[in-house]
């Protein structure tokens, strides 16, 4: 999952003590800090669009009827 700060706040990261991105990190989605930090509401879950499936190029062929 991915997690930034809370408006108005600023959070350090717990393993690195690093403040956090304005735009978030990626974290366990499995992990006991962060799930607790996220319940406190210091953090929010971002949304993450879902990723776009690169679109499939073929070769043009002497076949090919434009």
């Amino acid at each position: 999952m991915r997690v930034k700060p809370a408006p108005g706040l600023q959070v350090r990261d717990p393993f690195t003590k690093k403040l956090l991105a304005a735009d978030g990190i990626e974290v366990p989605d499995d992990s006991p800090v962060w799930n607790r930090i996220l319940n406190d509401g210091d953090v929010v879950r971002v949304e993450q669009p879902a990723a776009a499936a690169p679109a499939q190029a073929r070769a043009v062929t002497g076949d090919d009827k434009a």
